[in-house]
């Protein structure tokens, strides 16, 4: 997937001129009289991601000018110009500046990288990206690393729920650990309620494919870190089942297991100085005979009894049994990754995963690490009185609240009653999905939040500067 980035520059590669809005002025001034009446006569302004093509003398493309934001070559964040490029500019090679700094030159290739992306396992592409040669100051593993675990989250989200079942998704974990050299265990089907993991059976136990606890063990030295992903192959809402437009996009529910898995990727890609785990309890929510119904009321692996007030509500009830599980072990830090709620969407809009933490020190770690990576999050309450709207008169907690206001808050509480406070606790509400097209993002699923949190884990294994450039 990563074939329209070369290590090396052929004498045919046309030249990138990245260009700051501000810039233009004195980047004309160097150039011949005949380019600065083309960039005139193209109206080419240097907007961020704007591109102009500049011929030669003989009519061939000479250079491509690109508009940045920041200071020209110096712009050390600016991912997104560059994501557009592979796919607009005609096939072909092309080189950056060699005197771009690393991490400008990280960014642009890490842009040019998802901009080429393709989702080609039942449909062939009309055209190959354009290539792009690395230039000798970017770090090359870094832009391999993170863009080979977004790519592995887009193919896991844009599959057909036929093709990625629970038995799929362990295949595909699977294969991640063992390219990692991770230690790797599943529990499948009646075998989880031998093993005290009755929510993720009840949840799964309707449809034909068989419910599972994904596990990957990582690493034997520093803090010990768990990621925790939702992996509802297909939400059809059960019993209270979902109307058929809320329900063409639920082969992406399990959008949280594949950002986990791209993260614990990056993670064993890098060597960090960690004990990794990763939990995914994987389930397809079905209609039969044995579907779990509303009102009934389920044991959890923690002891606490859950009223199930609405059979669509069962993200947080698959959760409730990994998490459980994960903070048994007394994590140093503890993550769970699900698309959840639609209330979250509601608050936040598809491209801003909302942030829940119990530590004020974290939460803001998180952000700042977000911001930095331009992989924003954006920090939620853990508003304690809401948590009487998922009270039950019968059980411990319901799994749906009694209202329909402040969903995405509810949601996250409840999965708080099976975290231990003193558990340094992130819960990310995540859409995992792409509405439209935009530069780098192609339409269809999207890892979200991993490159943020990928730094902000580095820095907690002591790898503060990989966090940014991946060397070690």
């Amino acid at each position: 997937m990563l074939e329209h980035l070369t290590d090396r520059a052929g004498r045919d590669a046309i030249p990138i001129e990245p260009i700051a809005e501000g810039g233009l002025e004195r980047w004309l001034k160097a150039q011949p009289a005949a380019t600065r009446s083309w960039v005139a006569a193209n109206r080419f302004l240097a907007k961020p991601g704007q591109h102009l093509l500049i011929p030669d003398g003989e009519g061939r493309i000479g250079a491509v000018a690109l508009g940045v934001q920041g200071a020209g070559v110096s712009a050390e964040k600016d991912i997104w110009s560059y994501g557009a490029l592979p796919m607009a500019l005609p096939e072909g090679s092309y080189r950056l500046p060699d005197a771009m700094p690393e991490a400008a030159a990280t960014a642009a290739c890490l842009g040019w990288a998802l901009g080429g992306y393709g989702f080609t396992r039942y449909k062939k592409r009309e055209r190959d990206p354009a290539r792009l040669a690395l230039p000798r100051s970017a770090d090359k593993a870094a832009v391999r690393r993170e863009a080979e675990a977004i790519f592995l989250v887009r193919d896991l989200v844009n599959t057909p729920a036929e093709d990625m079942g629970p038995a799929e998704l362990a295949a595909a974990a699977r294969a991640v650990a063992k390219a990692g050299k991770a230690r790797f265990s599943v529990i499948v089907g009646d075998e989880l309620l031998k093993r005290n993991y009755p929510s993720i059976h009840a949840v799964g136990r309707a449809s034909s494919r068989p419910p599972r606890l994904i596990d990957l063990r990582w690493g034997n030295r520093g803090p010990r870190v768990t990621l925790v992903g939702k992996g509802v192959c297909f939400d059809s809402g059960g019993l209270d089942l979902k109307s058929s437009a809320n329900m063409l996009l639920m082969k992406k529910d399990m959008g949280g297991a594949a950002n986990v898995l791209g993260l614990g990727q990056m993670i064993m890609a890098a060597g960090l100085p960690l004990r990794l785990r990763v939990l995914i309890p994987a389930v397809e929510n079905s209609v039969s005979a044995n579907a779990y119904r509303p009102r009934d009321i389920i044991r959890s692996r923690k002891g606490l009894s859950v009223e199930i007030g609405n059979t669509d509500a069962e993200g947080r009830v698959i959760l409730s049994d990994a998490l459980a599980e994960a903070d048994s072990e007394k994590p140093d830090l503890l993550i769970d990754m699900a698309t959840l709620t639609g209330a979250a969407r509601v608050a936040l809009g598809p491209d801003l995963p909302a942030l829940y933490a119990n530590d004020d020190g974290l939460a803001e770690q998180a952000l700042k690490h977000g911001k930095a990576a331009d992989d924003p999050l954006w920090r939620m309450p853990l508003y304690k009185p809401y948590r009487r709207m998922i009270d039950s008169p019968v059980a411990d907690i319901n799994n749906s609240g009694d209202s329909p206001f402040a969903g995405s808050i509810t949601a996250a509480l409840f999965l708080a009653d099976f975290v231990d406070p003193a558990t340094r606790w992130i819960h990310l509400d995540i859409m995992a999905w792409n509405g439209r097209t935009r530069p780098g993002k192609p339409e269809g699923g999207e890892a979200v939040a991993i490159r943020g949190l990928y730094g902000m884990i580095a820095e907690m294994a002591g790898r503060g500067k990989a966090g940014k450039s991946g060397r070690h």
